[in-house]
């Protein structure tokens, strides 16, 4: 089931997306965000006219995705760039594919031109899904990120919406 996010929703979406940054370079942030933290982007990016979602299974969080302009600039009003994360448990079941439909999908009906995913370029299955999904591969920054004492890679895939 996905359903739009609420307020109660925060401490899983924490806890999913702080599993990330302690352990791996999907995220190449290295502080986690609390509770507190997430409600406000919720807020902002609702204020904003756009959605957070959260997929659940049995009644727990086990993914969220949410969306938002790519830069500040007017210039990009109509390029936005997605997040979405899941519990490694429920990958490959679908609910990827179902959040990013959902967010393309409001995305597109709020006029939006085009759709971003930045990832980590060793994060390969992120890589393969985006592909399978209809994003094409626009750019490799080599170097632009530190975490775990090395440098990462970030590869920026496009879908024209």
């Amino acid at each position: 089931m996905i359903r739009t996010a609420t307020s109660d929703d925060t401490p899983a979406i924490a806890a999913i997306m702080g599993a990330f940054v302690r352990s791996s370079t999907v995220s190449f942030s290295a502080l986690e965000k609390s509770a507190a933290d997430w409600h406000a982007i919720l807020q902002a990016r609702r204020a904003a006219g756009r959605e957070f979602w959260v997929a659940c299974e049995a009644g727990k969080i086990t993914g969220f995705a949410t969306y938002d302009q790519f830069r500040p600039n007017d210039g990009y009003r109509h390029t936005m760039e997605h997040t979405i994360y899941l519990d490694p448990a429920v990958k490959g079941q679908g609910t990827g594919r179902a959040l990013l439909q959902l967010v393309e999908e409001h995305a597109r009906a709020a006029g939006a031109h085009a759709m971003i995913g930045v990832m980590d370029a060793d994060n390969e299955g992120s890589i393969g899904f985006h592909l399978r999904m209809g994003y094409e591969e626009q750019g490799r920054l080599r170097r632009i990120g530190r975490k775990f004492d090395r440098w990462l890679d970030a590869v920026m895939l496009v879908k024209y919406l």
